[in-house]
């Protein structure tokens, strides 16, 4: 990032006041009646009927539409372990993210600990607070655990981002660019470069969407993730498969898809070269990728290239994702964000990068077309058809699968933020 960008960030969040969100009131407070009714003694009535009903909290509380954005701090970003304070920022955005897209309030809370049994006890004790809860940037393999508990203990949405949300939009570009290669998911050979929560949790996503686990390399600092391996963890452990290959140069030949999850120009232009027809690239470590994008187009003129970044095409950005599925979850009521709406989302953010770009996208990115293609495999966040798209199908699919506590809504699909 240039200086002058290190400096305009700084200006951003610290002007025209410090951070990035604030709370405002919903109801009237100008009056001594107005006040009556807020406070003492008139909030008394839905006390009482709350404790009659934990259920009636969702009509006479915001809970229903309130998300906790919840970090330790311990994997900020591309940033690392920089504590519980400096994630605040991000918590921030997130809570921005939240509110400009989906029309969904949010709290940052950071937890300051580098205990996972700390961090689930925490967020149990305050959890009835909310609608949902939203996980970020907890380093693995701990993030797996306190995520599991939490789903176990809480009857609320628990979503840890960095995993899921990064896995729904992989897998939706990653359709769509097997289909422009003309391959099936469940032919294509993958490599993956990573093995921390988000790699894990989308490799686990595509082999929900039809990927042969038998089909997937997996790698970590030490190599390709095999049986033979004896110091794999649990979660490592579940891609370990039979194999002679043991680096990535090995695993890399004639593979069709490449998913990087892990760090800057770790593959080479010559390994790229070596893999199979309109290879399929997934640079994702930001902000810098695993291969530049113009070393990978200068090495093959056939490769279908996303990264993380914004400055390129095919970005892949949680954005796309978690203001969408958490705006279905709460809007039935779900108990959880389970397997049936992840790949729901996936699906519904595939299709919509089928369709044809509107005005108001094209004008938002400058450009006279965005046509479905090698260079438009996912849809752009800016495009406000991502609100229905996705937020419906998630709500579908709570419902279809028993996880809604309310019907289908009556006012869905969601054509803009005036529906909500």
């Amino acid at each position: 990032m240039s200086e002058d960008m290190k400096q305009a960030a700084l200006d951003y969040h610290a002007n025209p006041k410090p951070g990035k969100i604030s709370v405002e009131l919903t109801t009237p407070a100008g009056s001594q009646r107005d006040l009556s009714l807020a406070y003492s003694p008139g909030v008394a009535e839905p006390v009482r009927e709350i404790a009659k009903d934990p259920e009636n909290a969702y009509k006479y509380t915001a809970k229903g539409n309130l998300v906790a954005v919840i970090s330790n701090g311990s994997a900020i970003l591309g940033l690392g372990n920089l504590g519980s304070l400096a994630s605040k920022p991000v918590m921030e955005g997130k809570a921005l993210l939240f509110k400009k897209f989906a029309g969904i309030d949010s709290i940052d809370i950071e937890v300051d600990t580098q205990d996972p049994q700390e961090i689930i006890d925490t967020v149990k004790l305050i959890a009835n607070t909310f609608g949902g809860i939203n996980l970020e940037d907890i380093k693995a393999p701990e993030c797996f655990e306190v995520e599991r508990v939490l789903i176990e203990q809480c009857d609320i949405p628990v979503f840890h981002d960095d995993q899921h949300g990064t896995a729904i939009v992989t897998a939706a570009g990653m359709l769509n660019a097997l289909e422009i290669a003309g391959k099936t998911i469940d032919q294509a050979k993958m490599v993956v470069l990573g093995a921390g929560a988000a790699a894990i949790a989308c490799t686990k996503l595509l082999v929900s969407c039809g990927m042969k686990p038998e089909h997937i390399y997996m790698l970590d600092r030490k190599g390709v993730i095999h049986s033979g391996r004896d110091d794999l963890n649990e979660y490592k452990a579940e891609f370990a498969i039979e194999t002679d290959k043991r680096t990535l140069d090995d695993a890399i030949d004639g593979a069709d898809v490449f998913l990087g999850l892990s760090g800057p120009d770790l593959l080479s232009g010559d390994q790229l070269a070596k893999m199979a027809k309109d290879p399929i690239v997934f640079a994702c470590s930001n902000p810098d990728p695993e291969i530049k994008p113009e070393l990978a187009l200068a090495t093959r003129s056939d490769v279908i290239m996303a990264t993380g970044r914004s400055d390129y095409p095919n970005q892949v950005n949680n954005v796309l994702g978690f203001p969408f599925i958490f705006r279905g979850a709460l809007d039935v009521r779900a108990s959880a964000i389970n397997e049936e709406m992840k790949v729901a989302a996936a699906y519904a953010i595939k299709d919509l990068a089928k369709e044809p770009a509107t005005d108001e996208v094209l004008k938002a990115y400058g450009v006279d077309s965005l046509v479905f293609g090698r260079d438009y495999i996912i849809p752009k966040p800016m495009d406000s058809r991502l609100l229905g798209a996705v937020s419906g199908a998630v709500a579908k699919a709570a419902v279809d699968s028993g996880v809604a506590r309310l019907p289908y809504p009556s006012n869905y699909p969601l054509n803009s933020m005036d529906d909500i």
